[in-house]
């Protein structure tokens, strides 16, 4: 989501948000509990008493007040997420998916904690993909470089 509202709807401010935590999870089971559960109720305070179904968003608006430093995308995320494993948007999901997307997330963790330089993985190298042998052309104000191949192109003038 923080990628979502990054790249595309270019709110810079979300590359300076850090978030770390189990709550996403809570806030996911939570949710499913809700939905599997919905005759049962919730007691605020002693005072009002909610369907279930409305805990999930109460205990966001709640956690948000009280704890403003607390990701509310996190815990958005995580009823979003709720939502789809109970009513079985997601299933299928078995021990051989469940392994292999652990190994992914491991892999793709270790390279970018390595190309970050926040720790030295002595045992990767991750070479450069671009070929300094071969001439560039950059794009002015993108940022993007297009390799040419090492073949002569005669006749053709690249502005």
């Amino acid at each position: 989501m923080y990628h979502i509202l990054i790249g595309r709807f270019k709110l810079e401010y979300f590359r300076r948000v850090t978030a770390v935590g189990y709550s996403c999870v809570v806030f996911g089971w939570m949710t499913i509990l809700s939905v599997k559960q919905p005759s049962s109720k919730l007691n605020l305070f002693g005072f009002l008493s909610l369907p279930i179904s409305f805990a999930p968003f109460e205990s966001l608006i709640f956690t948000s007040i009280i704890v403003p430093q607390a990701s509310f995308l996190g815990h958005l995320s995580g009823i979003v997420v709720g939502y789809a494993i109970a009513w079985g948007l997601i299933h299928g999901m078995n021990n051989f998916w469940a392994i292999s997307m652990l190994g992914w997330i491991v892999l793709f963790s270790v390279i970018s904690l390595k190309r970050s330089g926040a720790y030295g993985f002595d045992f990767i190298e991750i070479e450069s993909v671009m070929d300094t042998s071969l001439p560039s052309v950059r794009f002015p104000g993108t940022g993007r470089t297009m390799q040419m191949s090492s073949l002569p192109v005669e006749g053709v003038e690249i502005v």
